[in-house]
């Protein structure tokens, strides 16, 4: 018997959809910089991009709920309109005042639902007996743009200004509207119970250890895609596009290449590897002295979210009731904005308090003592692992 089909039109239209919406969010990257020529500082930078969180957070919910009553295909277009939009009013930013906020809103609106919806869609067409190689590579196109964006805008502001950026970013906006036009309603597997209400998920016993871990990962990586430009400005060496080349390239080989370790030897045996690098990776940024070091972190970060990001979004899908995994994705990709809403001006307030390097510490510190509690509350409520999923 054949396996079922994994590289579909729906698969390939989804995962250039996504690598669009990817492209547009990440040119961003480079929005600190147009802030701190702005006179903003770095607890306001941290605080304007936890304003996305807000509108993020707020939504999510509804998100959720409308994925599992009624599909998947209406959020992603609605998440792409709101996004073109958006990226639109970016056009429109001159200063830092309420405006700047309201923008960051709006788009903190757009990249939720797209986030989660598609993400979400992806889950769904991959066949069952094909998920640790489908959601790896579905993976990619999430990760390409972590990399891609950062050159792309260091290009594109060589050769011009921010309003070029803003332009480039809503060409590829438009572009992940237009790729999710043709794609069609896939059917919500509702076996596993009837449907609880949007909180059930969140407060379900095996699920809570791993929205505490992913809460923690999260925030430890906003620091780095928060601050890394201003960082290198400051510091006079590397580059946002140097780091995130590297970490890019580095969480793609590894699940282009290797993305079968954690079916072969288990999920928390790479997973707690992974995260070792990561927490490696901001030890290095807070001792570099040179370009080197932060390519260096950039392979160690990148390594740790390579398989961090998968192994855990995997377990959720796995836990979770397929009738309620729109919710429980919902809430999964909540806490990346739960965590950016904290952790942004957080950390932007260690810098002014005390420097870039140890906020890089504080930031490794923290995932540190997350991993450790993870390690011991989810010994205790983990079920029985039945199958593998994915890497």
């Amino acid at each position: 018997m054949h396996p079922e089909p994994l590289l579909t039109r729906t698969f390939a239209l989804a995962w250039l959809a996504s690598l669009f919406m990817g492209l547009s969010y990440m040119l961003f990257l480079h929005f600190p910089e147009y802030l701190d020529g702005l006179g903003a500082s770095e607890v306001e930078i941290g605080t304007i991009f936890a304003a996305t969180a807000v509108a993020a957070i707020a939504v999510r919910p509804a998100v959720g709920r409308v994925m599992d009553l009624h599909g998947r295909r209406r959020m992603i277009i609605a998440g792409n309109l709101v996004n073109v939009v958006a990226v639109t009013l970016y056009l429109t930013v001159d200063a830092v005042n309420g405006w700047t906020y309201a923008v960051r809103l709006v788009h903190g609106m757009g990249g939720a639902i797209l986030f989660t919806a598609l993400f979400t869609y992806g889950a769904d067409i991959i066949p069952a007996a094909r998920r640790v190689q489908g959601l790896a590579l579905f993976g990619v196109s999430g990760l390409l743009p972590i990399g891609l964006a950062g050159i792309i805008g260091e290009v594109v502001l060589s050769l011009s200004d921010f309003d070029a950026l803003f332009l480039t970013a809503l060409g590829f906006a438009v572009g992940a509207l237009l790729l999710a036009l043709p794609l069609r309603e896939h059917p919500a597997d509702t076996a596993g119970g009837p449907r609880r209400s949007f909180l059930a998920p969140i407060l379900q016993a095996d699920l809570a250890p791993l929205w505490v871990i992913t809460l923690v990962f999260s925030a430890a990586v906003q620091a780095y895609f928060v601050f890394m430009k201003t960082f290198t400005i400051e510091e006079g060496f590397g580059s946002v596009g140097l780091f995130f080349a590297c970490y890019a390239a580095t969480a793609i080989g590894l699940r282009l290449f290797a993305g079968w370790l954690p079916d072969r030897v288990g999920q928390k045996r790479v997973l707690f590897p992974a995260f070792a690098a990561l927490t490696a990776g901001f030890v290095v940024l807070a001792a570099a002295q040179s370009a080197t070091g932060v390519a260096v972190a950039g392979v160690l970060c990148g390594a740790g979210h390579g398989y961090a990001f998968p192994i855990t979004f995997g377990m959720v899908v796995s836990r979770a009731r397929p009738a309620e995994r729109g919710s429980a994705l919902a809430a999964y990709t909540a806490i990346f904005d739960v965590a950016l809403l904290v952790s942004g001006p957080a950390f932007g307030a260690v810098i002014a308090l005390s420097s870039y390097r140890s906020m890089w510490l504080v930031a490794g510190t923290t995932l540190a003592v997350g991993v450790a509690a993870f390690a011991w509350w989810d010994r205790r409520v983990a079920p029985a692992p039945v199958s593998t999923v994915p890497a």
